[in-house]
């Protein structure tokens, strides 16, 4: 029943009794009469209830009395009473005063009452006891003031409102902490300010809003912008707010800057993926060099044969091509090999100063058989260049491979460019070196170029990208596995449609560069030695069969071992060789241990080291050594170097 209805029932009750029998029965309102000069007349049950008085003792009561000091004090009755009858109505809130002294908060209505043919009769007078909700709208605005001042001192989130088009409505400290904006800069205006150009002509602003209002929720990571351009990564929620209708006020958003959680995690997957990659690299490292070493002890035997049978076999133009193709086979094994435990960094490097501009220049005609005619080389290297600390015939493999790259890149054809360069680099290089000086001898071309993803990969072994049978993928691994086992580094740098650079960092000798060694020397180079009484010491029979073949054609007296204890046992049990030569890796006593006990017997016995397998044949310094699969030019040089000059 509204205050309006309740006072025409108080009009008309003293003419209809079922209209005062309704006002007695409200007990939720206090209804009553006042005569013009505000003195109680009626009195019903909701007013007995509401301020404690009965009939009895309030009739003829001034109505001020339901008033504070304060009010009285301030003149309020009288107040009330003139508006409603020059008003024809007066409405308040405020506090009213019980019989026992106690407060309620009223909600009060006071309306004239006119006779239809006299003057004023009095008030109706309708009071209702609002306390609870007063004290609710209190606790719920001091709900919202403490909420307001929790918003406003959080400092680590942007927390602020928008319009339902998105407009910025509120601002608190975090919100002004991370994007920069001072409330007044930033109120009224669109929250794609935030957004990247590129994100906002995508439409992502108004993704985010009609995500919120289709699912009631929208969170995300992304890219935003502060006030002075710099970037940041944002966590972000967007709730959108709806009223008790159902209709749309306007979306809640939440945004914290997690660059530093997003660096840390990117450095903590970044740092996982380097342990299972070297990890994986390791495990491929040890199987790789594993079967390069066996794959050698077989070149070995098929080489050694070779050379004998092109030299024993008569000249027969039908039979000596088949021995060449059969030589540059398993020389192709052999480079196979190196390739493979380059990449293992487990290759025997004959480590000496290396001019990069008489290795670049040597393999000229090489590198223009390899390319064709579809292909031009332009070198630019300077005449003052450095040498670089590095094993030359490993160097030149590398180069070759990185040319033959570049060409594959290229297969309608271009140019290519080999240079090279000097630096100093500092301990905080960016390529992970150590600081000092580097010569850095770079391979590009202007092909098609590689994207981000395969760039990441180009290094990997076995990784390829020219189609089956058309490459080992062991190519690229093997320039790294050469350039990082002389304390250097492989650099790749592409982008699609702008070719590729590929840059051997190598670190600067501290010798001038000597004369390379040639590929084949004959015979007639070397001083021929005596024919000497060599021990052969190997645990493969057919590697042991096959060298002492290549011992013999050169005439030298060949003793076989199979083991370094059987080897011991020779060389106490006859006269004194004159030469030993062991291979490294043996069962058992492996040919590091006899040889070191042979010389701690035999001083002066030259003992020459045989393996494919550098990890496992450290240069100890004493002992001159000799790399599988080697050729018959090869082992006669390392015979005249082991041994003494004579007197």
């Amino acid at each position: 029943m509204t205050a309006d209805a309740l006072s025409d029932v108080a009009l008309s009750a003293g003419s209809d009794d079922k209209y005062r029998l309704l006002v007695e029965a409200v007990t939720d309102y206090a209804i009553y009469m006042l005569d013009p000069s505000g003195r109680v007349m009626s009195w019903n049950a909701g007013a007995a209830r509401l301020k404690g008085y009965a009939p009895g003792e309030i009739l003829n009561q001034h109505f001020s009395q339901f008033f504070t000091p304060e009010d009285r004090e301030a003149g309020l009755p009288e107040r009330a009473l003139a508006t409603a009858r020059s008003e024809g109505r007066f409405e308040s809130e405020g506090w009213r005063i019980r019989k026992d002294g106690s407060r309620f908060w009223a909600l009060a209505v006071l309306d004239p009452i006119y006779a239809p043919d006299s003057g004023l009769l009095g008030y109706a007078k309708i009071t209702r006891d609002l306390t609870e909700r007063r004290n609710a709208e209190i606790a719920l605005a001091r709900s919202e003031q403490q909420f307001r001042l929790l918003v406003q001192g959080v400092s680590d989130y942007a927390i602020y409102m928008l319009s339902p088009q998105g407009m910025v409505t509120n601002w608190n400290s975090g919100a002004e902490r991370i994007k920069g904006y001072a409330p007044h800069e930033i109120i009224g205006r669109h929250f794609s300010t935030f957004y990247s150009p590129e994100d906002r002509e995508a439409g992502l602003p108004g993704v985010g809003l009609e995500t919120a209002l289709r699912d009631g929720r929208f969170e995300t990571e992304a890219w935003r912008h502060r006030k002075d351009g710099s970037r940041f990564w944002a966590h972000v929620v967007i709730d959108a707010i709806l009223d008790d209708d159902g209709a749309l006020v306007g979306f809640a958003k939440i945004t914290r800057d997690i660059t530093e959680k997003r660096e840390a995690q990117i450095a903590l997957e970044q740092a996982r993926e380097a342990v299972l990659q070297s990890q994986k690299m390791e495990a491929i490292g040890q199987l790789t060099g594993g079967v390069a070493h066996d794959f050698n002890n077989l070149l070995m035997v098929i080489l050694g044969s070779l050379d004998l049978l092109k030299r024993r076999l008569p000249s027969d133009p039908r039979t000596a091509p088949l021995l060449d193709n059969a030589v540059q086979a398993a020389q192709r094994g052999a480079s196979l090999t190196q390739r493979m435990l380059s990449f293992a960094r487990r290759q025997e490097l004959r480590l000496a100063p290396v001019d990069l501009n008489v290795l670049v220049q040597g393999m000229a005609e090489l590198i223009d058989r390899t390319l064709g005619m579809r292909c031009k080389i332009e070198t630019r290297l300077p005449l003052s260049l450095a040498p670089a600390q590095a094993d030359a015939n490993q160097l030149e493999l590398a180069v070759l491979n990185l040319v033959v790259n570049a060409r594959d890149a290229m297969p309608e054809g271009g140019e290519i460019e080999i240079t090279g360069r000097e630096a100093e680099l500092p301990a905080d290089n960016g390529l992970g070196l150590a600081a000092g000086r580097y010569v850095c001898l770079s391979v590009k071309d202007h092909g098609s170029g590689m994207d981000e993803a395969t760039l990441e990969r180009a290094s990997e072994p076995f990784f390829t990208t020219k189609g089956v049978g058309k490459g080992t993928g062991l190519g690229l691994s093997m320039v790294q596995g050469t350039a990082e086992q002389v304390g250097g580094k492989l650099v790749l740098r592409s982008a699609l449609g702008a070719g590729t650079t590929a840059e051997m960092w190598l670190p600067v000798a501290t010798k001038p560069a000597g004369r390379p060694w040639p590929e084949e020397i004959g015979r007639a180079e070397f001083e021929r030695s005596r024919a000497l009484k060599v021990l052969l010491v190997d645990d493969d029979s057919l590697v042991l069969a096959s060298t002492a073949e290549l011992l013999d054609d050169l005439g030298h007296n060949v003793h076989v071992a199979n083991s370094g204890a059987a080897a011991l046992t020779l060389l106490e049990g006859q006269d004194l060789f004159d030469l030993v030569i062991t291979d490294v890796m043996m069962p058992g006593m492996t040919g590091l241990e006899f040889a070191e006990v042979a010389r701690a017997r035999h001083s002066a016995l030259p003992i020459i080291l045989v393996s494919g397998f550098a990890e496992l044949a450290p240069d100890t310094g004493q002992f001159p050594r000799l790399s599988k699969p080697f050729r018959r030019h090869e082992i006669e040089r390392a015979i005249n170097d082991a041994m003494p000059s004579p007197n």
